[in-house]
C-alpha cells in the first residue's frame, strides 16, 4: 500500500495536502509532551496493572509496513463481463489514497478525527473530553479514539470497551505514528474500516451504496458514507434512509464549521438526490456452480487462503450467454421430466470448447439453492456405453481395426472370480456379424467386450488415463460397459480430444489470473499437446457420427454434422449424452442423488439426446457450420 498526498481543504478554492495543510494553521508544540501527559490521566484511571499489562504483551506495529489487507477475488467471464465475488470474512478491494475522493476524506477526518494530521497518536483535546464524560458516566461511553487509535484497534485488538483496551490502543497508535506516514495510516484506515452489509473498505462500500468507484463519490454520498463509520447498519440508507440523511447533515455541518466547505457546497449537497445501489454483499453468487468450479481450481493453485484473501481478478473459460443458456436448458427440461415422472431427479451439464478445452457453460444441479453440490464436476457416476467410444479409440489406434471391421455380437462368458460372466444387450438380443460402426450406432454390449479383451483392458484403461480420467479403474471384463464412476467434465473433455483429433489442453474454468495490481500470477493460454493418434481419433468420431445418423442418438440431430454417444446404465440409474460439434463438446447427465432408479425405460437417446440437442441448438445458431475432418487426411497407425 503506498503513502500518497491527501488533499484537504480550509476553503472552496484552497487544495493543500495534509502536510501542507498542518503548516498552514501553524506549526503543532509541545503536542508528544502533551499526549504522554494525557496518557498518564488515562493510565491513572485504567490502572498501574493495566498499563504493564499493555507495554509488555503489545504485538509490534512495525509489521505493519508491509500489511496487505484481505481482499475480495473477482470472477469474470471470458468477455470481461463481472460474474461473481469470492471473500472470506471481509468483502473488500483496497485502493491507493489518489482513488479516494478527496470529497470523502474530508468527510471522514471531519466525522471522526479533524486533527488527524496534528496529533501524533493520540487527541489530547479527545482524551480530555473522554476522560470527563467516563468519569461522569462511572463507565466507558465515550472512547476519544483518533483514526490511528481506531485503525490499531481494527488491525490488533479485540472490541472489548474497557480503559486496559484504551490504554493500549493510545500505545500502539504513538508508536504507528513513529513509523508511518499520516498519508499512509489514512489510506490503510479506509481500505480497513468496516462500512456495514459486510463491505470493509471504501472502494466495496462506494459500490454498494452508490454503485461507484470510491474517486467519484460526491461530496453528498461522501457525508452519508462517513456517517455510517459510527453504526453502520444502524445509519445505512438502505435500512433508513431518513435516519441516513439525519446523520449526514450532522457531518456536512461539520465540515462547514470546520471551514472545509463554502454554505454553498453545504447547501446544494443536503439538497442533492441520493441514487442507491444495491446491497451487493447480501446477494448469493448468480453463479454458484460456476463460483465453485473456479474456486476449487484456485484453490489448488494458490491455496485457499489467498482465494478468499488475495484479492485475484479471474478471468474464467465462462461465455456468460452460453451459461445462460444452459441454465434455462436444464431448468426448462427439470420440469418436463417431473411431468414425466422422473421424480427427484439431478442434473448436470457441462460444454467444453475442443479447440482449447476452455469450459465455456457448466451446470451443476437443478437448484444451487437447494444444493451447491456441484454434479458437473464432483459427481462420479457411472458413464455407461458413453463409454464405450474409449474402447473403440484403442482399437483403432492399435492400426488392426477400422470403422468397417467386422465384431461379433454372439453369446460368451468369461471367468469372473469364482464363477462365469455373461455379457447381455441392452435387449437381450444378438446381432450376429456386424461393423463396428454398426454395433456402436446400436450400442451393442458384447462386440465391445470382445473387442476389449482382444486388445486388452489396460489399453483401455491407458486411454482414459491419457484422456485425463483420473478416477479408480481396473481392467475388469465389464470395463468397456462404463462400470465405473466419472464426472461430467471427464466426459466432456475426453469427448473434446476426439474431436480435436488427439490436440489436448488441460481442462480448465480459468483462463487468466492477475492480483489487484495486475500483475499476471497465472496465464492459461492453450498449450495443446498430441495425446491421441489422429487417425484413430478422426475414426472415433467418425462411429459417433452414425450414432446419430442411424443409431441409439437419433434424437440428438441438430442440422448439422454431430457425433456422439448415449449412455444408460443398468437399472437406469444414470442417463447421459455426450456429444460434440468441431466447436463444442457437451455432456448432459442425468440421474438421481441417492443413486436408485429413475424410471423404467429412461434412457441416454429417449431421455437425455433431446436436452443435448436443445442445449446445442441455442448455443450454435450464430456459430457457422464445419465438417468434421475426415480419416483420409491423416494416416493410419501401422499394425494394420
Amino acid at each position: 500500500m503506498s503513502s500518497r498526498t491527501f488533499e484537504d481543504k480550509k476553503n472552496p478554492d484552497q487544495t493543500t495536502s495534509g502536510l501542507e495543510f498542518v503548516k498552514g494553521v501553524g506549526q503543532v508544540t509541545g503536542g508528544t509532551l502533551l499526549a504522554i501527559t494525557m496518557l498518564t490521566s488515562s493510565i491513572v484511571a485504567g490502572g498501574l496493572v493495566g498499563l504493564a499489562i499493555s507495554f509488555r504483551n503489545l504485538p509490534d506495529v512495525r509489521q505493519l509496513r508491509n500489511f496487505f489487507p484481505s481482499e475480495t477475488t473477482y470472477l469474470y467471464d471470458v468477455k470481461g463481463k463481472l460474474l461473481a465475488s469470492i471473500h472470506g470474512e471481509a468483502n473488500r478491494e483496497v485502493v491507493p489514497l489518489d482513488r479516494i475522493s478527496p470529497e470523502l476524506k474530508r468527510a471522514v477526518l471531519a466525522s471522526e478525527d479533524a486533527d488527524f494530521y496534528f496529533h501524533h497518536g493520540i487527541n489530547p483535546k479527545g482524551v480530555g473530553r473522554a476522560i470527563a464524560s467516563n468519569l461522569r458516566s462511572g463507565g466507558v461511553r465515550e472512547g476519544g479514539s483518533t483514526v490511528t487509535m481506531q485503525l490499531v484497534k481494527n488491525l490488533f485488538l479485540s472490541r472489548r470497551r474497557d480503559f486496559t483496551r484504551k490504554i493500549a490502543e493510545a500505545v500502539l497508535a504513538i508508536r504507528l505514528e513513529q513509523i508511518l506516514s499520516k498519508d499512509h495510516i489514512l489510506e490503510m484506515y479506509l481500505n480497513q474500516v468496516y462500512w456495514g452489509h459486510n463491505n470493509y473498505g471504501v472502494q466495496t462500500a462506494a459500490r454498494s451504496y452508490f454503485n461507484k468507484g470510491a474517486e467519484n463519490l460526491t461530496l453528498a454520498e461522501s457525508a452519508m458514507m462517513a456517517a455510517l463509520i459510527q453504526a453502520p447498519e444502524q445509519y445505512s440508507p438502505f435500512v433508513n434512509m431518513k435516519k441516513a440523511k439525519e446523520q449526514q447533515a450532522i457531518v456536512l455541518s461539520r465540515m462547514l464549521t470546520l471551514g472545509w466547505i463554502s454554505q454553498k457546497e453545504h447547501d446544494n449537497a443536503l439538497n442533492e438526490k441520493i441514487k442507491l445501489g444495491r446491497i451487493r454483499s447480501f446477494q448469493g453468487s448468480a453463479l454458484p456452480f460456476v463460483t465453485n468450479a473456479v474456486s476449487a481450481e484456485l484453490a489448488r493453485k494458490f491455496g485457499r487462503e489467498a482465494l478468499l484473501k488475495g484479492g485475484m481478478r479471474v478471468q474464467t473459460t465462462i461465455d456468460s450467454d452460453f451459461q445462460r443458456m444452459a441454465e434455462e436448458t436444464v431448468s426448462k427440461w427439470h420440469k418436463r421430466l417431473l411431468s414425466q415422472g422422473l421424480y427427484k431427479n439431478q442434473m448436470a451439464l457441462v460444454a467444453v470448447d475442443p479447440r482449447t478445452h476452455y469450459v465455456k457453460a457448466l451446470v451443476g444441479g437443478v437448484d444451487a439453492k437447494t444444493s451447491e453440490f456441484n454434479r458437473a464436476t464432483q459427481a462420479l457416476r457411472q458413464p455407461g456405453s458413453a463409454f464405450k467410444p474409449f474402447v473403440y479409440y484403442a482399437a483403432f489406434a492399435t492400426g488392426k481395426y477400422t470403422p468397417n471391421s467386422t465384431v461379433l455380437d454372439t453369446p460368451v462368458s468369461y471367468r469372473d472370480g469364482d464363477g462365469m460372466y455373461s455379457p447381455r444387450n441392452y435387449d437381450g438380443s444378438f446381432g450376429g456379424s456386424m461393423s463396428i460402426r454398426y454395433a456402436l450406432a446400436q450400442s451393442r454390449n458384447i462386440p465391445v467386450i470382445k473387442l476389449g479383451k482382444g486388445i486388452g483392458m489396460n489399453k483401455v484403461v491407458e486411454t482414459c488415463r491419457i484422456l485425463g480420467i483420473t478416477s479408480p479403474m481396473e481392467p475388469v471384463t465389464s470395463l468397456p460397459l462404463g462400470a465405473i464412476g466419472l464426472t461430467p467434465l471427464e466426459m466432456a473433455s475426453a469427448y473434446a480430444t476426439f474431436a480435436n483429433y488427439g490436440w489436448q489442453s488441460p481442462p480448465t474454468v480459468i483462463v487468466r489470473v492477475t492480483d489487484s495490481s495486475g500483475n499476471v500470477l497465472l496465464d492459461n493460454t492453450p498449450k495443446p499437446q498430441l495425446v491421441l493418434d489422429p487417425w484413430a481419433s478422426a475414426a472415433t468420431i467418425d462411429v459417433m457420427r452414425s450414432v446419430i445418423t442411424e443409431g441409439t442418438g437419433k434424437n440428438a440431430a441438430i442440422g448439422r454434422p454431430a457425433a456422439g454417444k448415449t449412455g444408460t446404465t443398468s437399472s437406469e440409474k444414470d442417463i447421459w449424452f455426450v456429444g460434440t460439434v468441431p466447436q463444442l463438446t457437451t455432456a448432459v447427465w442425468i440421474g438421481r442423488d441417492d443413486n436408485r432408479q429413475l424410471a423404467r425405460g429412461a434412457t441416454g437417446g429417449t431421455t437425455v439426446a433431446p436436452i443435448w440437442a436443445d442445449f446445442m441448438r441455442r448455443a450454435l445458431k450464430d456459430v457457422p457450420v464445419e465438417n468434421f475432418k475426415p480419416t483420409s487426411q491423416f494416416p493410419r497407425p501401422k499394425g494394420g
